[in-house]
């Protein structure tokens, strides 16, 4: 038995479960190494389980240890419970319809809430060299983008290019849909790249990451095309002391919330309510995950959790900046494993 499969029996043993569903694909190959498979896993205290379609079931058996391999088409999940046993399911990604197929053969059913997913929090050494790993790659591609970036190219062929030297040169895939905003463009935080031209004087925010084994990366980098206006330095040096502030701040049992203030305070004293989102979040198998830096996180963090800091100003019909690097939280700091210079670059 896993000891991730371990932590899960000893939360279900405290909540009184028996045994639990797992449905969602990135929980599936947390707890069994059922990478991009489908179907669902069984856990209990005598009872591990995959159970999925002839498409797979090869492949489960030789990659799920200490897991048992069911056909779909010849069982059900009434099939592995034995009357009065507590069983949990994952609430928080089940459909509708598979949640009423699942409630209409077992009766004593109970929500999961975020029991799965809390326990994918704090990343193991293996999971964090996945995550450098496509850090690494990431950092290779902005590398090549500044090379690539001039007058005249347009936002969607940049985010094209990212995409591409990612996938050529060692990630399995991109990690969420690349963001290249530029001039005004560069306002909107979660900008969809369109085939506006880039101009001299332009900001280009460019936000991206890939994944390696399933696990993510993420960064944004701003760059400069040609000299761009005294206004447009000074508040890229305000974004960048912000997220100074905010690195220098991270650390074991300080929570979200302190952190996300360091930057908010700062940036509000010069651009009142510009820094529009949540000053980070986790990353590893989903590019967003918990725990966050946001006002709403009071829980103190822990070390080797995986989390962003991506400070921004945004002002609308002007421009914008943002500067996030991807972190590992230590018991005195943080480990930084964005390595892309944060300088402004003037391209």
């Amino acid at each position: 038995m896993n000891y991730r499969v371990k932590k899960l029996l000893d939360k279900m043993s405290l909540e009184k479960i028996d045994t639990v569903f797992i449905t969602d694909e990135k929980n599936l190959y947390y707890y069994s190494g059922f990478y991009k498979g489908e179907g669902y896993l069984v856990i209990g205290k005598d009872k591990l389980i995959v159970v999925t379609d002839t498409r797979y079931t090869e492949y489960a058996s030789m990659i799920c240890k200490g897991f048992e391999v069911k056909n779909i088409a010849l069982v059900s999940p009434a099939d592995f419970v034995s009357n009065g046993e507590v069983c949990g399911f994952e609430d928080q990604s089940i459909s509708y319809k598979k949640y009423s197929e699942l409630s209409g053969q077992i009766k004593n059913l109970v929500p999961l809430g975020n029991m799965t997913d809390s326990l994918r929090e704090v990343k193991d050494e293996g999971e964090i060299e996945f995550i450098k790993k496509a850090a690494h790659i990431t950092d290779m591609a902005f590398n090549y983008i500044c090379s690539y970036i001039q007058e005249g190219v347009t936002e969607k062929q940049i985010a094209a290019e990212i995409d591409s030297f990612m996938k050529k040169n060692g990630a399995d895939d991109i990690a969420f849909s690349t963001i290249a905003a530029s001039g005004t463009r560069a306002s909107l935080p979660h900008a969809i790249p369109t085939d506006e031209k880039v101009k001299k004087g332009d900001f280009i925010v460019l936000d991206y990451g890939c994944t390696v084994n399933g696990y993510c990366s993420d960064m944004t980098r701003t760059v400069a095309v040609g000299e761009v206006s005294d206004e447009k330095r000074e508040i890229y040096g305000r974004v960048l002391e912000a997220q100074l502030m905010s690195l220098n701040a991270l650390k074991e049992g300080v929570s979200g919330e302190y952190v996300d203030k360091v930057a908010r305070d700062y940036l509000d004293k010069h651009y009142k309510n510009a820094f529009a989102h949540s000053l980070g979040h986790s990353v590893g198998l989903y590019i967003h995950e918990a725990p966050n830096l946001s006002p709403r996180n009071k829980t103190p963090l822990k070390e080797n959790t995986v989390i962003t800091v991506e400070p921004g100003v945004y002002l609308e019909g002007n421009t914008g900046v943002r500067i996030e690097d991807l972190t590992v939280v230590k018991k005195n700091g943080c480990e930084i494993l964005s390595k892309s210079p944060k300088e402004l670059i003037i391209l």
